[in-house]
């Protein structure tokens, strides 16, 4: 019976964290309240608290969560330059852009993170490194270090561009974006591509 128990609690906790970091990423971290986070899992309010200590430690375990998704499917890539522009033309195309749900945290909600509690920012910078490292180890397999800050900056023009994608209301106008993003994103990574 307890070991039923813990799987149980251990499924049911998965549930949450998987419900709540789509929900952040689809309506922002302050646009969702515990009652919606748990109706989305299934569950009643009084269930919240035998998972979590508060919300921002559901912020913090579901960020965490969610990078850390993102860092397993940037391994599943393939090595070298072709795994990075596979990403790069991923990251920066229009169905990324209209299902923010279903993908960056960083894109949907860098900005709240920006304002959040340093134990949320805290989870956001490990995860974030550890997608950063799987970039940089394509870049630069010998020194991967080496190209962190690179990496970094070129992610940030991403996440940028996603947003400006997303923010504007000429549709034409964000898909152009979008291109140049990639065009952008891989002449900084000194990837020559073939549009």
């Amino acid at each position: 019976m307890a070991r039923y128990g813990k799987e149980h609690k251990d499924a049911t906790r998965r549930r949450i964290l998987e419900s709540a970091g789509r929900r952040f990423k689809r309506d922002g971290i302050d646009g969702s309240g515990i009652a919606t986070l748990m109706a989305d899992a299934g569950l009643t309010n009084g269930a919240f608290y035998a998972h979590f200590a508060s919300k921002n430690d559901l912020i913090a375990t579901a960020v965490a969560d969610q990078l850390r998704a993102q860092a397993d499917r940037l391994r599943a890539l393939p090595p070298g330059e072709s795994g990075l522009e596979q990403f790069v033309r991923w990251y920066l195309s229009a169905e990324h852009r209209d299902a923010p749900e279903d993908g960056c945290p960083s894109a949907a909600l860098l900005d709240e993170i920006g304002r959040a509690q340093p134990a949320i920012k805290e989870a956001f910078t490990d995860g974030l490194l550890e997608s950063t490292d799987e970039l940089a180890a394509r870049l630069a397999p010998d020194d991967p270090q080496s190209a962190r800050a690179q990496v970094l900056t070129v992610f940030a023009l991403m996440v940028g561009t996603v947003q400006l994608s997303r923010a504007l209301a000429d549709r034409q106008l964000a898909d152009e974006v979008l291109g140049q993003g990639i065009k952008n994103a891989l002449a900084l990574l000194g990837i020559s591509h073939h549009s």
